[in-house]
């Protein structure tokens, strides 16, 4: 496996397909051992929801995404590693977020897999409106506090 992997980050109105994800990573590949992939759904919120709204700034997304995704390949012995982001109105049961890791042994694609979604959860500069399916304005969504618990555990302080 390769020293070091450059990670492959895209932020997409567009949706994706984890399999052509997959397979673009491990294509003719024999030193891969494991895969671990993460799809984000949009959750319909009991029915209360009519889309979700994600909103950035392009050039600052994937700068930061495409930051924490490189410390992901320093600190774990990944063979391959994909981010892809979707922005704009995402309907309840569509997919938001994919992160597709590989390595030699599953523990590095798993925690690399765990990093990655604690960061994009807790601080990947994207910002989420609800739209409500009573036509009303459900607002902008707040930051969890147990997000950013779940993300403090990768901290190396």
């Amino acid at each position: 496996m390769s020293a070091r992997v450059v990670p492959v980050v895209r932020i997409q109105a567009e949706d994706f397909d984890t399999a052509v994800e997959i397979d673009r990573m491990t294509r003719g590949r024999t030193d891969v051992g494991a895969v671990v992939t993460f799809t984000g759904l949009c959750r319909d919120e009991a029915g209360a929801l009519s889309a979700l709204e994600l909103e950035h700034y392009p050039a600052m997304a994937e700068a930061e995404i495409s930051r924490i995704a490189t410390e992901a390949a320093e600190r774990w012995p990944l063979g391959g590693l994909t981010v892809v982001h979707r922005h704009g109105k995402i309907r309840p049961g569509e997919n938001i977020v994919l992160v597709v890791t590989a390595s030699a042994h599953r523990q590095a694609a798993f925690d690399a897999a765990s990093f990655l979604m604690d960061y994009l959860k807790s601080r990947a500069p994207f910002w989420k409106k609800e739209h409500r399916a009573d036509c009303g304005s459900g607002g902008w969504v707040e930051a969890k506090a147990s997000d950013d618990e779940a993300a403090a555990r990768w901290s190396r302080d």
